[in-house]
């Protein structure tokens, strides 16, 4: 087990004794990549913050029953709950596929950049968003899991519920997918 692997671990077991600095640390380590995950599942910032606050309350609330089964369990555990929490929100909003305005869409960490510049990032996250949301459900969530959840595949096979081969083969193919519908705007920007 990696030294990484192994603090969680630790982290996770006095977490469940009632640890909070413990959970502290958890939570620190975590918060910035459920966030990026719920946000571009969700596109606005304040549903991705009240989301995220769901997430990490349910974790709370069910850390007891958590089933440590080594390395990822703890990432694939709480992503599993991030991505319930997110299909709940779309089945209580009905929003699926609504156009985002870009006011509306989180701001990306990026230091201190010119207003000009910050509004060119907040496009590319949109075209980026209307790209990975283009594409099939499971390739999607796979995708979404691994650059803004930060997981690797044999976490997001548990956070699934996949065998890890498939999300190998999901996330190739969505990759693809990604390539084949950025090739045409990439063109675009260059005439």
């Amino acid at each position: 087990m990696s030294p990484e692997a192994t603090n969680e671990h630790l982290l996770v077991a006095r977490a469940r004794r009632g640890d909070t600095e413990a959970f502290r640390a958890l939570y620190a380590h975590y918060f910035p990549r459920v966030y990026a995950y719920v946000a571009y599942r969700v596109g606005r910032a304040q549903d991705a913050e009240d989301i995220t606050a769901d997430v990490f309350m349910k974790a709370v609330a069910g850390l007891a029953q958590f089933d440590d089964r080594g390395a990822g369990a703890f990432g694939g555990w709480l992503f599993r709950i991030a991505h319930n929490q997110v299909a709940l929100f779309y089945r209580r909003q009905r929003r699926a596929g609504e156009p985002v305005a870009l006011d509306e869409l989180p701001d990306v960490p990026s230091g201190d950049l010119l207003p000009e510049l910050a509004v060119q990032r907040k496009e590319r996250f949109a075209r980026l968003r209307a790209l990975i949301l283009a594409l099939a459900p499971r390739r999607r969530e796979v995708v979404l899991l691994r650059f803004f959840g930060g997981l690797r595949n044999q976490e997001i096979a548990e956070a699934l519920g996949l065998d890890e081969r498939t999300v190998a083969a999901h996330l190739s193919r969505g990759l693809d997918d990604l390539r084949r519908r950025a090739a045409p705007e990439r063109e675009g920007e260059l005439l």
